[in-house]
């Protein structure tokens, strides 16, 4: 061995002397690369295999982070992909973390709860393969039910158990869904829209029959159960009928009313009442009629019927005729054996007959009608009343005021409907409606007074509240007239005094200005030097200043003495 390792050590030697620099630089590359991917191999598979928690990505931080708390809560050592799938070492501990995260419902919003099996491994199991198909026919209902316009949100469970192998011993298929309905839907009491929802569950899981299916709302209440709706259901029907009579009812009322109204005004038509009777049972008629068979048509123009009828005619016919003439032998049998006439032929056997038969066979042809109906609701029996007021018109007397009776209310005449317009209004009902007498429809029209009590008095109160207030206004402007009469009388009487105590004060102005004058006049005269009051200069003054304005606007000047002409 140490030669052998000697010699391979000495070739290595040899080998290494005769290469070149480039040579011994790419072996030593060679032999360091080696190295280390050596040691990466070793140090990658001496780590922890890490496994997912949840195979979907948990993409909101605020959730990630509460779910890696919870985790570090059970000193648990986590990682985070890239992709952000929370990852711990082995699967025991990934199985006890997830039953932690549902059991605390952690689990991000739209995650599949079966995602788990959706892993790719070098096998799988039966198990899992009907978990999965479990999985995938529970998700498809649950959207198909979702797509529905009146469910909001759905919640389906399928319980598929094991095939055994006796068909006593096989548990049934088993579904139960949880519907929200969408706000104004009307699907909890549609028997048709439950009955939707059941026959997809039906058709999209094998071996599920009606018993096995629940249906329930949020509130727990099971909406499948039609056996013990078939009360319900029967309220229903009638109450569906009755308001199909109500409509058809109201649209007649409708109708004849308006009609009614615009011919005789509303206030005198007010009680209009209909009853229809319906029969709402399905039948099915099958008629046979058989009816003569037409030869000839009758001749237009004739006064009389010419045509030719025949009950019916000969389409076949045939004859059949046997004689016979001879003993009357009876075979019976063959020697040594006993016949089998009855006794009662015995004694005619061996007898001397003779037979004569004919047969006439005729097969005629007949009209045939057959007609197969099937009835729908009609009507059974209709009944129409309507009562109509005649009119009331005030009585007046000789200078045409209303007559007014002790009792303070206003006379009034009333005037019946004729004879004549009632008859006609129950023509008029009567085509209106399609009457029919054969199956007991009826129509009644009457004329009776309404009690008008209350409209009389509201008249009559309107009536004498307007007199009143005609009589008020009269009186107001009577007083108003006096008062404007007075007014101007007074008006007049201060003007007239007011112009007598001008002209008098003038007339007195007049004769102290001349009395002034005079004195004046003498002081000069004497030579005396008279002394004037403070009034008299004012007075001087004023009228100095009067002049002068006056000789510089005379245009305002005449306006005023035109005023003053005016108002003496």
């Amino acid at each position: 061995m140490n030669e052998w390792f000697k010699k391979l050590l000495g070739q290595i030697v040899g080998l290494w002397g005769k290469w070149t620099l480039v040579q011994k630089i790419i072996l030593l590359g060679i032999c360091v690369a080696a190295i280390l991917g050596i040691v990466a191999l070793f140090s990658v598979s001496s780590a922890p295999t890490m496994v997912p928690v949840i195979d979907a990505p948990v993409s909101d931080e605020n959730t990630r982070d509460r779910i890696l708390t919870r985790i570090n809560e059970e000193n648990v050592k986590t990682s985070v992909s890239p992709a952000g799938i929370i990852m711990v070492s082995d699967e025991k501990t990934a199985r006890r973390i997830r039953s932690i995260l549902i059991r605390e419902d952690l689990i991000p919003a739209g995650t599949d709860p079966w995602a788990i099996f959706d892993r790719e491994r070098w096998t799988i199991t039966d198990f899992e393969r009907n978990v999965n198909l479990r999985r995938a026919i529970t998700q498809m209902v649950t959207e198909h039910i979702k797509a529905l316009d009146d469910v909001d949100d759905a919640n389906v469970t399928i319980v598929m158990p094991e095939r055994e192998l006796f068909v006593r011993d096989q548990n049934p298929v088993t579904a139960s869904v949880i519907i929200i309905p969408r706000p104004g839907s009307d699907i909890v009491e549609n028997r048709k829209k439950i009955e939707g929802i059941q026959k997809i569950l039906k058709f999209a899981v094998e071996g599920l029959r009606d018993e096995n299916i629940v249906i329930a709302d949020y509130n727990g209440l099971v909406l499948n159960d039609f056996e013990g709706m078939a009360a319900l259901d029967r309220l229903a029907l009638i109450e569906r009928e009755t308001k199909l009579v109500q409509k058809l009812e109201a649209k007649y009322q409708a109708a004849i009313l308006k009609s009614l109204q615009e011919t005789f005004t509303a206030d005198r038509v007010r009680d209009l009442n209909i009853k229809i009777d319906m029969d709402m049972s399905k039948k099915e008629i099958n008629t046979e009629k058989f009816f003569p068979i037409t030869i000839r048509e009758r001749t237009p123009g004739l006064p009389y019927d010419d045509s030719e009828l025949v009950q019916s005619i000969t389409r076949s016919r045939s004859t059949s005729k046997t004689q016979w003439e001879g003993t009357g032998f009876n075979p019976e049998g063959p020697a040594g054996v006993e016949g089998q006439t009855p006794p009662v032929m015995k004694d005619m056997s061996n007898l001397y007959g003779k037979v004569s038969q004919e047969t006439l066979t005729h097969n005629e042809e007949v009209n045939k009608e057959v007609t197969q109906e099937e009835k729908s609701p009609n009507i059974d029996r209709l009944t129409v009343s309507v009562n109509i007021d005649g009119t009331w018109k005030w009585k007046y007397d000789e200078e045409k005021n209303p007559v007014i009776l002790p009792d303070n209310s206003i006379e009034r005449e009333y005037t019946p409907i004729s004879a004549e317009d009632l008859r006609a209004t129950q023509i008029l009902i009567q085509n209106a409606i399609g009457y029919n007498a054969s199956r007991g429809d009826s129509v009644t029209v009457q004329n009776i007074r309404f009690d008008r009590s209350r409209q009389f008095a509201e008249e009559d109160a309107a009536y004498f509240k307007q007199k009143q207030f005609q009589t008020t206004i009269l009186v107001f402007l009577l007083g108003l007239a006096i008062l404007l009469i007075g007014f101007m009388l007074f008006r007049m009487i201060s003007r007239e005094m007011e112009r007598r105590r001008r002209l008098a004060e003038e007339e007195r102005s007049r004769r102290e200005e001349a009395l002034r004058a005079q004195a004046l006049a003498g002081a000069d005269e004497e030579g005396v030097d008279v002394s004037m009051s403070v009034e008299e200069r004012n007075r001087l003054e004023l009228q100095e200043n009067v002049a002068n304005m006056a000789k510089e606007h005379p245009e305002d000047a005449a306006q005023l003495i035109r005023t003053w002409l005016m108002e003496d």
